[in-house]
C-alpha cells in the first residue's frame, strides 16, 4: 500500500471515529440491560457502564468519576496526536518536506561547483547571505545558508500550504461539523490545528538543517567554526548555535501561521485559503522591498526573518531577535484571537 493511501486510510478511520464521538456525546450515555449479568463478567470499566468513549482511537475511553479537565485534558492530547499522524502522513506534506530537503543539496552542489571551477563564493558582486563564502571552510555554514535561502520563500510557502489548508481543507472535505460538535469544543480544536502548525515549522526547518549539514559534511570540511565577527569557536559549539538558529527561524514562521490559520476559518476551499495565505506573503514580501514604505516595514512580520545571522556573533547582537520575536507573538495573537472569534461564531451547516 502506498504512503498516500496509508493517509487517506487514516484520515477515513479518523473522521469515522469522531462521528462516532460525536453521536455518543449527543446521545448520552446508554441505559445499561436490566439482564442478570454472570458472575464471570466484568462489573466495572466503560463498557459495563455504558459510557461512550470520548476518542477511543485516540485519547481512551472516560473513565467514571475523572474530574472533567482530567477527561477533556487527554482527549486534547488524543486530538493532537491523530492530527499530528494525519497530518504528517499525506502525501502532500511528505512531497514539500522532500522539495526542502532538496534545497540543501542544489545549494551545496552550486558551490562545489563554483569552487571547483577556480571561482570564488560570493565574488559575483555581494549577492547571497554573508555568510556564504565560508561554506568552502566548513560544512556547517551549509545549514546557515541554507536556512537563510529556504526563509524568504520555500519555507513561509509551505507553511501557508499547512495552515491555509487547517481547517478549510476539513469544511470541504465535510468533517469539520463532525470535529465541531466533538466533546473537544471549538476552541480546542483551533488550539490544536494551531499547535500542529508550528510542529510542521520546527519539521520543517529542521528537515532543511538536517540535510544541509549532511551535504555539508560530505562535500565540505568541517571542523573551527569562525563566527561573522571573527571569533573562534569549536564544532560543538557552532553546532549548538545551528541549533539554536533551526528553532529561531521556526519561531519565525508563527505569525504566518496564525494568519494562515485564521484566512482557513473564512472560506470552505481549501484551495482557496491555501493560494491566499501564499499571495498575502507575497505581497507582505514586496511592501518589505519598497524603500518609499521604509516607516512600515518594522511591522510586517517578514522584516526581522534573517536576523538569525546575529547567532552568528560573539557576542550575540539581541535587539533585532528580539523584536523579531515580540512581532511574531503579536501577530499570532492578533490573528489567533481573529480566527477563534471566527470559528466560535461560524455556522457550519456543510
Amino acid at each position: 500500500m502506498s504512503q498516500a493511501e496509508t493517509g487517506d486510510q487514516h484520515d477515513v478511520q479518523r473522521d469515522a471515529g469522531v462521528r462516532r464521538d460525536a453521536e455518543g456525546e449527543r446521545q448520552g450515555p446508554r441505559t445499561a440491560p436490566t439482564t442478570a449479568v454472570p458472575a464471570t463478567a466484568p462489573t466495572a470499566g466503560p463498557t459495563a457502564a455504558g459510557l461512550t468513549a470520548a476518542g477511543p482511537t485516540a485519547a481512551g475511553p472516560l473513565v467514571p468519576g475523572a474530574p472533567a479537565g482530567s477527561r477533556l485534558g487527554r482527549l486534547g492530547l488524543g486530538l493532537f496526536r491523530s492530527e499530528l499522524l494525519t497530518t504528517f502522513r499525506r502525501w502532500r506534506t511528505l512531497a514539500l518536506l522532500g522539495v526542502l530537503a532538496l534545497v540543501p543539496v542544489m545549494v551545496g552542489i552550486a558551490v562545489k561547483i563554483e569552487t571547483s571551477d577556480g571561482g570564488a563564493v560570493g565574488d559575483g558582486g555581494g549577492e547571497g547571505p554573508a555568510f556564504i563564502a565560508q561554506v568552502t571552510n566548513n560544512g556547517l555554514f551549509l545549514v546557515f545558508t541554507s536556512l537563510a535561502v529556504t526563509l524568504p520563500f520555500f519555507l513561509p510557502m509551505t507553511v501557508g500550504v499547512i495552515a491555509g489548508d487547517s481547517l478549510a481543507g476539513e469544511a470541504a472535505s465535510g468533517t469539520l461539523r463532525y470535529l465541531l460538535v466533538a466533546p473537544a469544543g471549538r476552541t480546542r480544536l483551533l488550539l490544536v490545528k494551531y499547535a500542529t502548525t508550528f510542529v510542521f515549522c520546527l519539521a520543517a526547518t529542521l528537515v532543511v538543517a538536517l540535510s544541509a549539514l549532511i551535504v555539508g559534511s560530505l562535500l565540505f570540511p568541517l571542523g573551527e567554526v569562525t563566527l561573522l565577527s571573527g571569533t573562534t569557536v569549536s564544532f560543538g559549539e557552532g553546532l549548538g548555535r545551528a541549533l539554536v538558529i533551526a528553532v529561531l527561524v521556526a519561531l519565525s514562521l508563527l505569525g504566518l501561521a496564525a494568519l494562515g490559520v485564521f484566512i482557513s476559518t473564512l472560506t470552505n476551499s481549501g484551495v482557496t485559503a491555501m493560494a491566499a495565505t501564499v499571495g498575502l506573503l507575497i505581497t507582505v514580501q514586496i511592501l518589505d522591498t519598497i524603500p518609499q514604505l521604509h516607516a512600515v516595514h518594522p511591522f510586517l512580520f517578514p522584516h526581522y526573518w534573517l536576523s538569525f545571522g546575529d547567532v552568528l556573533r560573539d557576542p550575540v547582537y539581541w535587539d533585532q531577535l528580539v523584536k523579531n520575536l515580540g512581532l511574531q507573538a503579536l501577530y499570532a495573537a492578533f490573528f489567533g484571537s481573529a480566527a477563534w472569534a471566527r470559528l466560535t461564531t461560524k455556522d457550519i451547516t456543510a
